[in-house]
């Protein structure tokens, strides 16, 4: 059973130990890939499993190190024996080149910085939070989001490009996602905010948002 850990354009989480359960009475083996949770979701940013309670319970969590990480390449937390087979017959393995050291010695600056300074991940939920309760005081539809991804549907692929253009000219950065990457009718601006950003920034943003948003009649 292979599911996300944190869904790309939602925001919103599996239900990952109903999932664990099933697997175990059908003697399935479960694999999440926590590409957008890596960093973000459970202690120290280790990913959904930990979130949930589950890690003893996941055989094989893969994710990136594009993402939260800040760097490139990605990985697969597993068995020895299922490590052992994927460098054997894994071809992104054995047809890659391998990362120069200077990449490896960034990756694995970035896995000390959250086990050092969880303030940083605290610092983004706090952010995230901030960022989503004001969307939804506008009157903005966030959908079912319960992580820093946040989308802003606008229902349309057109009105959501243009929102995109215009928030873009007034200094916000937020790309617009159309059909047929999401369903017709859920058209929408995907937002994500940073540990890097503080309250003021956030709050130029709504503002930002609130202006455009009332010019496109969206809120």
């Amino acid at each position: 059973i292979v599911t996300d850990g944190v869904f790309s354009m939602d925001g919103d989480l599996p239900p990952l130990p109903e999932i664990v359960d099933l697997a175990e009475r059908f003697d399935a083996v479960v694999m999440v890939d926590d590409a957008h949770a890596s960093g973000v979701m459970g202690k120290n940013g280790r990913g959904t499993p930990d979130h949930f309670g589950v890690v003893d319970r996941v055989p094989i969590q893969i994710g990136t190190l594009s993402k939260a990480v800040g760097s490139i390449g990605g990985y697969a937390a597993s068995t020895q024996s299922l490590r052992d087979y994927l460098v054997s017959v894994a071809r992104p393995f054995l047809f890659s080149s391998s990362h120069p050291p200077s990449v490896t010695a960034t990756c694995l600056a970035a896995i000390d910085v959250l086990e050092t300074e969880p303030e940083l991940i605290e610092k983004l939920w706090s952010n995230a939070r901030f960022f989503k309760e004001g969307l939804k005081k506008l009157g903005f539809d966030t959908g079912v989001s319960e992580t820093p991804i946040t989308p802003v549907i606008v229902g349309d692929t057109q009105k959501a490009q243009a929102f995109s253009a215009q928030l873009f000219e007034e200094g916000v950065f937020a790309l617009a996602i159309g059909f047929p990457t999401v369903p017709k009718g859920k058209e929408r601006l995907r937002t994500i905010v940073s540990a890097g950003h503080t309250e003021k920034d956030l709050e130029k943003a709504l503002k930002k948002f609130r202006k455009v948003g009332r010019r496109l009649g969206i809120i």
